[in-house]
Formats: C-alpha cells, structure tokens, sequence
C-alpha cells in the first residue's frame, strides 16, 4: 500500500520506518527542511536502537522516503497516519495541544485524492477523530475518506521490536472500509497470530491514555512501597520480586527508582485528568500518582542531601545517567530535569556522564553542568556518584576504580543497581531505593 506517515518524530519515524519494512511504500513528510535533509542523507535525529540501520535498508530498497511536500505523496496515499506532537498545553492547564493535529488535517484535505483513511497515531483525546473529520469535510467537501484511530504503544528503547512483535493492535474506526485498509497495512502481523482489536474510534482514543495512566499508577504505588519499606526496614526488591510473581500483578514496572519521566505519562497522566473533568467525571487515583511521581523526585534530591552530611554546597558530584530511561536519548521529564538543577542552586558542582543523551541534555539542563567522556571520568575527584538511569554500562562498574577515582567512597544508587552489602564491603557509603 502507499502510505503518508506526517510527523518524523519518535512515533512517525520508527512507524513509518517499520512499515516500510513490511513492504508498504512509505513517504514521511515533516515541515523542518533541516530534518528532512539529514535523513535523506541517511542520518537518524533520535537515538533508538536499530532504527537507523532499519531506515537505510529501506530507503536502499526503495520503500521508504522523506519529504517536505504534501503534495508529492497524498494524493497516491491509500493511508494518511497523522503522528504529529500532542505536547502540553502552553497555558500550563494540562490539556494536550491539539494544534499540529489540526493544521495537519487542514493541509491533507486539500491534497486528498480518492478513497483515503486517514489515521491518528498520535495521542489525543476522545473526540479528536471527530474534529479532524470536521476539518477535512470544511476543507474539502468533495473528498473521498474516513478517519481512524490507530494508537502506538512503543516503549523508547524497544520501540522495532514493540511494532514488528506487539501484544495488540487497537483500531478505531466507524466502517468497513476503513477496517478493511487498516487490517491490509498490518496484515503482516496477522502470520504471528497477533491479536487485532477493532473498537469504536471513542474508545480507541481513550485506551492509549489509559493504558499509560494504569502504568503511571504502577510506578506511583512501587515507589510509595519503597518509601515504607525504608521506614520500617524491609527490602524492596525482595517485595517486587514476590508481588510481581502474582499473575495477577505481573513484575513489569515494579522498579522502584526517582520517578517516571518521558515524552508519554506525564504528559498524558495530565491529559488524562483533563478530559474526564470536560465530563463531570474525576480520576483520583491517577491524580495522586501524579502527586506521588513529584513527592518522589523532591524525596530522592533530600536522600542525595542526606548522605552529604545535609549540604551539597562545594561538593563536587558525579551522576551517571541523564535520559529518563536507558536506550534512549530522550530528556522529557527526566528525573535529571529536576534533581540536577536543584542540587546546582544549593552549590554542588555537576560532573555528568550519559551514553547517549549528553547532547539533547544541554537543551535541557543549565550551562553549569558540566559532562564527562565516561563514567571515570565523571567520578575523579566528585565527592559522590549518583547512578540515576540504569544503563547497561553501569551495571558492571570497576567498583575498586569508582572508590579509589572519589574523594569520599558515598554511592547513591537511584536505580538500586547494585547490591548494599556489595558496595559496603568495599567501604562505600550506600543508599538505594526502599532498602537500607
């Protein structure tokens, strides 16, 4: 099929990219000219593992290409995806900005040319579907199309494999004939037995929100845990790792840790809150995960303070991962957002290390910090380390070098990578996350 994937962000480059690599005939179309140019020149503007590999294979093989024209690829398209930012409100308010959505959907329809679906990938409230049709039937009377709802469920790091092998695909639609396009484009899916669940286009808008609401929840309730363990002196891991085993429960997202960050649960959590007040309706439960998620990250900027002997002022601390989550440059909302500048106006002095996201972090944390070339580096002379993001290459650190590289042997553990009577046999001073 020929498929116009608008937006080459996170959602629209790994989806574009991956249905290219079912054997679909995908244009990614994006405004930013420079975007477009670098990845005609087959260099990828996001970290995600495998992707740019996946990208020149199929611009090799003549499936996929980039573009900043509509006009070039609607009209051929049998399926226009709609995978545009829905960022924050500006006012604040928590609302999702709806505005690229919107001038997307105005510039399609005046370029649509027989039957087309036109499909949001993109988060957005229940309702959005509707108005987008509005748009285009305002704009184009005559055209030909109907609109879906197709929500992603990507996890950052793991985003190839969460699309080639998903657990489910939600379609939302309103006819047969959109059904029948969207079960073409995925019908490659259909020899690994996955499952395909067809919804009114309501329902499919709300169920991204809620699914990422239910594991914001997730997250809260661990980290809640992990505060009472520490109080009364249980371990953490221990108790994950036993709730976890109830099938129930399940042991994914049971990590207890500083917070959860990303372009995804704060900013749909918020979302979320706003769309069920529009209806007279309340979620306190995802609103006090919220709450929770920020008491969090203020309670780990006390513990680092705690273990400094109640000051950061003059002292010098190595932290070892930026992005809120390994295998990902992505900085949105990441713990490091705002822990590190609170550490800086009480006087420490940031020395920080990230595999991959020290060049988006300058975007997003203040000149001051400074960054390392490795996690050695990063710990000469500091008066602690902080491991805030659990990468791979922090998890079998040369722990004798790390103490012997500090002024003083204190490591402070976000991620609770590492085992305490490990740390403190070699004569660190330790602390994690729900475990003394």
């Amino acid at each position: 099929m020929n498929i116009t994937m608008i937006g080459t962000g996170y959602v629209g480059l790994v989806t574009g990219t991956c249905l290219a690599e079912f054997g679909h005939h995908v244009a990614c179309v994006d405004k930013i000219t420079e975007k477009i140019e670098r990845l005609q020149k087959g260099r990828v503007p996001i970290y995600e593992p495998g992707l740019e590999a996946l990208v020149n294979k199929n611009v090799a093989e003549g499936r996929l290409r980039f573009t900043t024209s509509l006009a070039d690829s609607v009209p051929e398209a049998d399926a226009v995806f709609l995978a545009v930012g829905t960022p924050t409100s500006r006012r604040g308010d928590g609302y999702a900005d709806l505005t690229y959505i919107f001038e997307a959907s105005r510039e399609i329809a005046r370029h649509l040319s027989g039957y087309t679906v036109i499909i949001d990938k993109s988060t957005v409230p229940v309702g959005t579907a509707a108005q987008v049709e509005r748009i285009v039937r305002q704009e184009n009377p005559e055209a030909d199309f109907d609109v879906a709802s197709n929500p992603e469920f990507l996890r950052e790091g793991a985003a190839i494999n969460d699309f080639m092998r998903p657990d489910r695909v939600v379609i939302g639609v309103k006819t047969e004939r959109a059904a029948d396009v969207l079960h073409e484009i995925y019908k490659p899916l259909y020899l690994l037995d996955t499952p395909i669940v067809r919804t009114t286009i309501e329902t499919a808008e709300l169920i991204k929100y809620a699914a990422n609401a239910f594991l914001a929840v997730k997250i809260s309730f661990i980290n809640e845990i992990a505060n009472v363990c520490e109080a009364v002196g249980a371990d953490i891991s221990a108790l994950a790792r036993a709730i976890g085993m109830d099938g129930r429960i399940g042991g994914k997202f049971l990590h207890p840790g500083p917070g959860y960050g990303g372009s995804c649960f704060p900013k749909d959590t918020l979302a979320l809150m706003r769309i069920v007040q529009e209806y007279g309706e309340s979620l306190r439960i995802v609103s006090a995960a919220v709450e929770v998620n920020a008491a969090q990250k203020a309670r780990m900027i006390k513990k680092i303070r705690d273990m400094l002997g109640g000051s950061e002022s003059g002292k010098t601390l190595a932290v070892l991962g930026l992005t809120f989550k390994p295998e990902t440059d992505d900085m949105r909302e990441s713990p490091a957002v705002t822990i590190l500048p609170a550490l800086l106006e009480k006087g420490a002095r940031i020395r920080a290390h990230d595999p991959k996201g020290m060049e988006e972090a300058r975007n997003f944390l203040p000149l001051e910090v400074e960054y390392a070339t490795n996690a050695y580096d990063a710990c000469e002379n500091a008066d602690a380390v902080i491991l805030l993001t659990e990468w791979n290459q922090y998890r079998a650190l040369d722990l004798e070098r790390i103490g012997s590289l500090l002024r003083k042997r204190i490591f402070i553990d976000l991620r609770n990578v590492y085992e305490p009577e490990k740390l403190r046999s070699l004569g660190f001073q330790y602390t994690g996350v729900g475990r003394k």
